[in-house]
């Protein structure tokens, strides 16, 4: 079963809060991300970037620009 997202929100300490179409809300950490895949790094090197968090276009994951997304499952399956 695929999870689509209906809200997404950026919080502080790198924490996603994100609320899917059947009323389960997630907090997700996006700080093991960092250790684990370089790129998500780039969340502490671009200037306001974890902010600019926004829904894909099918809801199924989230995303912050061309380089960066994650997967609406991950947060589901992992997040809190």
């Amino acid at each position: 079963m695929f999870h689509r997202l209906k809200n997404i929100a950026a919080m502080p300490e790198h924490v996603l809060l994100a609320e899917f179409e059947d009323g389960t809300v997630r907090k997700y950490d996006t700080k093991p991300l960092k250790a684990k895949l370089p790129v998500f790094r780039m969340l502490d090197d671009v200037y306001k970037l974890f902010e600019q968090v926004r829904i894909d276009a099918g809801g199924y994951g989230v995303l912050w620009n061309d380089e960066l997304d994650l997967d609406a499952e991950e947060i589901y399956c992992n997040g809190y």
